[in-house]
């Protein structure tokens, strides 16, 4: 009997002993976890403000791809939200709080089951040299079941810090591979309206070509801005030779204006392109696909039947801004190859 009162007397200081060290563990916890994704920060920052992207990179419903996924009227931006349901994520659901654009984002986070719990989401994007630094925090207040399963199981931060890391990896992926889409149409026949430019000519290596471009259109655009000068679309390069066996090419950087104008510099000229008929192309993407769009077109012409136009133009005119448009899988390019009136 004495036995038996010694072993309860052993559970019961056991269970006190249990509850004191469940009880003295912290009332709240934080952590977080970065990247630096090599990616604007716009196009990372719209990844993550909208739910509907996150299965895409969420490191939880990777686990559980057939989870019941339910969304809120808004996805995006303050007010938005979704939910989830499944055998091994549970139950539960999160809402968007507060944003501030390309900067940061607050997020509560609420699990229903397999136990009730708050937490508090943070996202933050830095630009940092070429890429976005990202930081992905959680933090919240230990009720005494939370602190029952961390005392046992170690700290939320053990569990769920690699589910940042991973998450952020795949964000990482998500993103530099959505950059990457591109799309080119061959949009057939079509009539160039022409009209008045602006231009500075010039001739350089083919690989010299993007810094040349990258120096010259902003001076006609900051010339045409110095003399008020209005511009009636969007920039082009019209290409007078491309010489691949010699590595040179000949071009010109192009601005369209309303009306012929009169330059005070003796490099910025004016030129005047009669209306034309032309192969029309058009690549969705990075920059980096031209090359790609203009085989396209050039091989157009002759399956078609028809035939280039000599001392024709070949203009590659840029109807996105980079600017305005951080993603280059949506930049617009349209390519106009000249041709033959079809009566010659």
């Amino acid at each position: 009997m004495k036995a038996f009162k010694y072993i309860l007397f052993l559970l019961l200081i056991m269970i006190i002993g249990t509850s004191i060290y469940i009880a003295v563990q912290p009332n709240e916890y934080t952590f977080s976890r970065s990247r630096i994704i090599t990616a604007p920060t716009p196009v990372v920052f719209n990844e993550v403000n909208d739910y509907k992207n996150w299965i895409d990179f969420s490191p939880w419903l990777e686990q559980e791809p057939k989870a019941t996924l339910t969304y809120l009227e808004k996805t995006i931006g303050i007010d938005a939200g979704y939910a989830w349901n499944g055998d091994i994520l549970g139950e539960g659901n999160m809402t968007t709080l507060a944003v501030a654009e390309n900067k940061s984002i607050s997020q509560k986070l609420n699990f229903v089951t397999p136990f009730e719990s708050e937490s508090n989401i943070e996202w933050n994007f830095e630009p940092e040299n070429k890429g976005t630094k990202v930081t992905w925090s959680m933090s919240g207040k230990q009720d005494f079941m939370a602190k029952m399963y961390t005392a046992f199981s170690g700290p939320f931060e053990k569990s769920v810090g690699p589910d940042f890391e991973r998450g952020l990896f795949k964000l990482d992926s998500v993103v530099n591979a959505n950059m990457q889409k591109y799309s080119i149409k061959t949009n057939g026949i079509t009539t160039h309206g022409g009209g008045y430019y602006l231009y500075i000519a010039a001739s350089c290596k083919i690989n010299e070509l993007s810094s040349k471009m990258q120096e010259m259109l902003p001076r006609i655009k900051a010339y045409a801005d110095k003399n008020k000068i209005k511009i009636a679309g969007t920039p082009f390069i019209n290409y007078y030779k491309w010489d691949e066996e010699n590595n040179t090419v000949m071009f010109s950087c192009c601005i369209p204006t309303t009306e012929k104008i009169i330059s005070n510099e003796s490099d910025i000229l004016t030129g005047h392109l009669p209306p034309f008929n032309a192969v029309k192309t058009t690549l969705q993407g990075n920059y980096k696909y031209l090359e790609k769009a203009w085989a396209k077109a050039t091989a157009y012409i002759p399956e078609n039947g028809l035939e280039n136009l000599e001392q024709g133009p070949m203009l590659e005119v840029y109807e996105t801004d980079p600017s305005k448009t951080p993603n280059p899988a949506d930049w617009i390019t349209e390519i106009y190859i000249a041709i033959k009136p079809f009566d010659d």
